[in-house]
C-alpha cells in the first residue's frame, strides 16, 4: 500500500478538504499513474453533496483523470513509464457477460466498477477513490493513452464529457447529410457540436438562451433554434434526423420530438432524473421516431474517440482552477458559471 494525498469529503455536508488516502501498490497488470489534471464534473458534485442517494465515504471525486505512468507492473504490456495517460469513468468491470465482451464495459451486467464511490471486489472490496488525488493505480485494460500532441489539461474533461456525447453520435453512425440538434450548451452539449461538426453533419444548437448563439457558432454550429421561439420550432419541424439532449435537469421534452424527421432519434444523454409533464405518443407513433438513453462509453470506444481527437485537434473549453479552490467551483457550477468545464492543476494539491 501507499498513502497519497488527496481531496475529498466525510460528509454530503462538509466541504472538500484535504486527506490522505491508500492506493494499492501496482500488481502484475496494474498501471501506477501521476495525476496531472483531472476535470470536475456535475457527478462529482452530485456525489459529494449524495445528491442521488447512494454516496458512500470518505469519498474523493474525479474521473476526468489525466497523467504520466509512473511505474506499471510485471505484466503490463500496453504502457510504460512516462507514457501520457487518461482514466475514465470506470476501472473495473466483470469482464465476462455479453457487454464486457462486445466492449461495452459501460453496460456490464455484473455492475462496473466507478472511478469513485465503488466497491473495488476484485481487490478486496475496498472503496475506490477517484481523481482529486496525486496518485491512481489501474488495470492496464482500464487505462488509455492520449494523443501526445493534444493540450493535456484541455483533454481532461473528454473523459466523461467527451465520451458522453461521442458515443451516441456513432451508435447511431452520425454523419455527412445528418442533421443534427445538440439541445443545451453546457459542458456535454459543446462537445456535442464540436464532435458532431468534425463527423461533417449539419449541426443546430438548441437552446432557450439566445446569447449562447455567437458561442455555439464558434464551437462549430452551423445556425441556433431558440426553442421558447414558437414560431422557429414551428417551422423547424420534422426537420432533424438526431437529437443529442444534454439537458442535466428536469424538463418537457414534448416540443422537442415534433423536430424530428419520420424515424428520427433523440438521445437523452444529460438528464439522470424524472422529466416533468406526460410524454406526448402521438408524435411518437405518427412518424416512428424514438427516445434512446446513452451513458459514456466502453473502453475501445473511447480510445477511438482519443485518437479521433488527436486527429482533429478536438478538445474542451476550460477553465483551470487550483484544487483549494474546489468548493468554489463547486458553488459556480450550481449557477451554471463555467464555460465550459473546470479542471484542476493538480500540482496545486499540495
Amino acid at each position: 500500500m501507499q498513502d497519497v494525498a488527496a481531496y475529498g469529503t466525510v460528509s454530503a455536508t462538509d466541504d472538500l478538504k484535504s486527506m490522505t488516502i491508500s492506493r494499492r501498490s501496482p500488481e502484475a497488470t496494474d498501471v501506477d499513474i501521476e495525476v496531472l489534471y483531472c476535470g470536475v464534473c456535475h457527478s462529482d458534485l452530485h456525489s459529494a453533496r449524495n445528491d442521488w442517494g447512494y454516496s458512500r465515504y470518505p469519498l474523493v471525486p474525479g474521473h476526468e483523470i489525466i497523467g504520466r505512468v509512473v511505474r506499471v507492473g510485471t505484466e503490463v504490456s500496453r504502457y510504460s513509464a512516462g507514457d501520457l495517460v487518461a482514466v475514465g469513468c470506470l476501472v473495473d468491470s466483470c469482464r465476462s457477460c455479453s457487454s464486457c465482451e462486445e466492449d461495452l464495459e459501460q453496460y456490464c451486467d455484473g455492475g462496473l466498477v466507478g472511478t469513485y464511490g465503488s466497491n473495488d471486489q476484485r481487490h478486496g472490496g475496498a472503496m475506490t477513490y477517484g481523481g482529486y488525488s496525486e496518485r491512481i493505480v489501474v488495470e492496464q485494460r482500464f487505462v488509455l493513452k492520449v494523443p501526445e500532441n493534444l493540450d493535456a489539461k484541455a483533454a481532461a474533461p473528454l473523459l466523461c464529457a467527451g465520451i458522453t456525447t461521442w458515443s451516441p453520435l456513432r451508435h447511431w453512425k452520425i454523419g455527412k447529410g445528418d442533421t443534427v440538434g445538440i439541445i443545451g450548451l453546457g459542458g456535454l452539449g459543446h462537445m456535442g457540436v464540436k464532435f458532431a461538426h468534425a463527423l461533417g453533419a449539419k449541426v443546430v444548437m438548441i437552446t432557450s438562451s439566445p446569447s449562447k448563439a455567437e458561442d455555439a457558432r464558434r464551437l462549430g454550429a452551423d445556425s441556433v433554434l431558440i426553442s421558447g421561439d414558437a414560431e422557429a420550432m414551428k417551422n423547424a419541424d420534422s426537420s432533424f434526423d438526431f437529437l443529442l439532449n444534454t439537458i442535466p435537469v428536469e424538463h418537457d421534452i414534448n416540443p422537442y420530438i415534433s423536430l424530428l424527421k419520420r424515424d428520427g432519434t433523440m438521445v437523452i444523454v444529460g438528464a439522470l432524473v424524472p422529466l416533468h409533464d406526460a410524454l406526448q405518443a402521438g408524435p411518437l407513433v405518427m412518424k416512428r421516431r424514438r427516445i434512446a438513453g446513452s451513458i459514456i462509453g466502453g473502453l475501445k470506444e473511447t480510445q477511438e474517440m482519443l485518437d479521433f481527437c488527436g486527429e482533429h485537434n478536438i478538445v474542451s473549453e476550460i477553465e483551470m482552477i487550483d484544487m483549494q479552490t474546489i468548493n468554489q467551483a463547486y458553488e459556480r457550477m450550481l449557477k451554471n458559471d463555467v464555460k465550459y468545464r473546470f479542471v484542476i492543476d493538480m500540482a496545486t494539491l499540495s
